[in-house]
């Protein structure tokens, strides 16, 4: 549907012709002596005799001015109305990017790789199959920050996970922070859709908020946690007698992991490789969104620019046309003179 923004601009259009009758008339007094007066009177006369030249810079003027005026309105084509997602969460994502998630216990496609390569490539799927969720990306280490808040832009969560290093927020583990700035996040959007996942392979070794004052502020707001313990149990390492059978998840404290989800309505998971992670994702996809308060846009495509373009090709044609007859004029008024 077409639409001006500013209809009300349109009254201005007699306004050059106000003009005319209300600017002062000029008063033009001879003052030299033309020695071929009579050649350029004829000249004169006969270009007011050109057929329709007057009148078509006249046209010329007047459609330019009516074309800036329309462009001036803000002409716009407003499509059909489209709705927005009327079902969803709110869903944070808390991952963990401290030193130890450079261990290389995970295996894809028959080579080893570290454990932030293997969270990358499985939540990465996991953001790209949430279509009518928002959602946000913290990132903790020894501090925690949010790197991406709620959005339904999909690929840029995506892609600011897969630009994260190890190191990036320090090398110890802030997990009581990160729920902290979650329950910040979250606490004021609507009730039963506040969702937290919390994925870290150790135990709170830093931060200002201990973990279980960090759930009970989840709790109080109504903040359903689902955390995830991700490592390996065990792992082969070479040695100076053979290699050795080590648990690279020694650190990890689920005791704390089961208490947050617990507490707050979630659910604990535990993935030892990277299939297990996957299977979980795609357990959290089978959450059951809630529906939300529908809502709609219209799309507008601003159409000003073709009115504005059309008056500037009047103008050079106005220009050319102009500076052809200021020659053609010089050229007849100096045959004159030599004549």
């Amino acid at each position: 549907m077409f639409e001006m923004q500013w209809p009300w601009l349109l009254l201005l259009a007699p306004l050059p012709l106000v003009m005319g009758f209300i600017a002062p008339k000029k008063r033009i007094e001879a003052a030299l002596r033309v020695p071929f007066y009579q050649h350029a009177s004829q000249l004169e006369r006969q270009n007011r005799l050109s057929v329709g030249r007057r009148p078509a810079k006249l046209l010329s003027l007047w459609a330019m001015w009516l074309c800036c005026l329309f462009a001036a309105t803000n002409p716009q084509w407003v499509g059909e109305p489209t709705s927005m997602p009327s079902s969803g969460r709110d869903l944070l994502m808390a991952v963990d990017i401290s030193g130890s998630m450079e261990q290389t216990d995970m295996v894809a496609n028959g080579r080893r790789i570290t454990r932030l390569m293997a969270v990358k490539k499985v939540i990465g799927d996991f953001v790209a199959r949430r279509t009518t969720d928002r959602l946000g990306l913290i990132l903790f280490g020894a501090q925690a920050y949010l790197q991406a808040p709620l959005t339904y832009d999909r690929n840029t969560v995506n892609q600011l996970l897969q630009e994260a290093q190890i190191g990036f927020a320090g090398r110890e583990t802030a997990i009581g922070d990160a729920i902290g700035l979650a329950v910040k996040r979250l606490r004021d959007r609507p009730d039963a859709s506040r969702v937290l996942v919390v994925l870290t392979d150790g135990a709170n070794t830093a931060g200002v908020l201990a973990p279980d004052k960090a759930t009970e502020l989840a709790q109080q707001a109504g903040i359903k946690i689902y955390t995830i313990a991700f490592g390996a149990e065990s792992m082969e390492v070479p040695g100076i007698f053979g290699s050795r059978t080590v648990n690279p998840s020694a650190d990890l404290d689920e005791s704390t992991m089961i208490a947050i989800a617990e507490k707050t309505g979630g659910k604990y998971f535990r993935a030892r490789n990277l299939e297990e992670l996957d299977n979980i994702h795609r357990e959290l996809d089978r959450l059951e969104p809630i529906e939300m308060e529908t809502e709609t846009f219209r799309p507008v495509q601003t159409l000003f620019y073709w009115p504005l373009a059309l008056a500037f090709f009047l103008s050079l044609v106005f220009a050319v046309s102009h500076i052809w007859q200021g020659r053609t004029t010089q050229l007849a008024t100096t045959g004159a003179e030599a004549k």
